[in-house]
């Protein structure tokens, strides 16, 4: 992206006294004419950047210019790092690392001591790697993409319009206009697969600012949860919602409430505590626990042990 080749150039000029033409077009592989019209971007923006010819001349930053520090103290750095660092987790793209090392490497001034160690991976780590680098040219590209989605009714073919690669309470989305739905959605990126980016690109159409927010998608809540939970269960309840999330009865269990913005969503989390857990409301929720455990005790039944 241009404005992180602007800043890539900057920091260079910043760090070592003259480079040339040549030289920062190799390093960001591109054109001696894209970096001379990025030297003329940065002079109108009022960086004093100064351009010799001859056997001794190159480009090099006026010396009456003074930047504390190379603009950023060590703390700025630091968390400049640590977003980098989360961004390498989950992209196979080189300009991270190129960014990482500009940042470090400045000019008699190195970090030496990492506070934050940030890695957005997973299980699926090669896989979500492609997956976002692909939709990130697509965003970028404007190119629709097709792609199987799987969820609690089963699975579907859908072709999007891509906006924003979002990361929201532990997990990748993709918002973007589905054209089937013919409204804009948000698609877990783990339930994505047989990922297809077209050729044929879209006009991005108008989305309103409280869209951009995202607050809508992730503030909804709808179904209500009252739940009585074991005591070797609270960990698990303080690691997601704190520590005042519930309150303890007499007989040592934990009675919990908390909203959800999707019951197949509330029904999942719920699964997950097995025997730790029983569900007061919904009374929808507490049936198909029941039959659920029942058709796994039936399962069990008829196996031969």
């Amino acid at each position: 992206m241009k404005i992180d080749r602007l800043i890539g150039i900057l920091t260079t000029l910043l760090q070592q006294e003259k480079t040339t033409a040549p030289e920062l077009a190799k390093r960001f592989e591109v054109s001696r004419k894209t970096i001379s019209r990025d030297i003329d971007t940065l002079c109108e923006a009022g960086i004093p950047i100064i351009t010799l010819q001859g056997y001794e001349g190159g480009i090099f930053i006026s010396e009456d210019f003074r930047l504390d520090a190379a603009m950023l103290s060590g703390d700025e750095i630091q968390t400049l790092l640590a977003g980098v660092q989360g961004l390498e987790s989950v992209t196979s793209r080189p300009d991270t690392g190129a960014l990482r090392e500009k940042l470090v490497c400045r000019k008699n001034d190195c970090i030496a001591n990492d506070v934050f160690v940030i890695d957005l991976a997973s299980h699926y780590q090669g896989t979500l790697s492609e997956k976002i680098d692909r939709l990130k040219t697509a965003i970028t590209e404007h190119n629709l993409v097709t792609f199987t989605y799987h969820y609690s009714r089963g699975s579907s073919t859908r072709t999007i319009e891509p906006y924003r690669i979002i990361f929201k309470w532990n997990t990748w989305y993709l918002f973007g206009y589905c054209l089937v739905r013919k409204d804009f959605r948000l698609f877990k990126l783990h339930r994505l697969w047989d990922l297809d980016v077209s050729d044929e690109s879209f006009k991005p159409r108008p989305v309103e600012p409280e869209q951009w927010s995202f607050n809508g998608y992730f503030s909804r809540r709808d179904f209500c949860l009252k739940a009585l939970f074991a005591p070797q269960a609270k960990y698990r309840l303080v690691e997601e919602y704190g520590p005042n999330c519930y309150s303890e009865q007499e007989d040592g269990r934990l009675a919990f409430e908390e909203s959800f913005a999707d019951y197949g969503n509330m029904k999942e989390w719920v699964l997950r505590f097995g025997d730790e857990i029983q569900v007061l409301e919904p009374e929808e929720l507490r049936d198909e626990i029941i039959v659920q455990a029942k058709k796994i005790l039936h399962l069990y039944d008829q196996q031969d042990i």
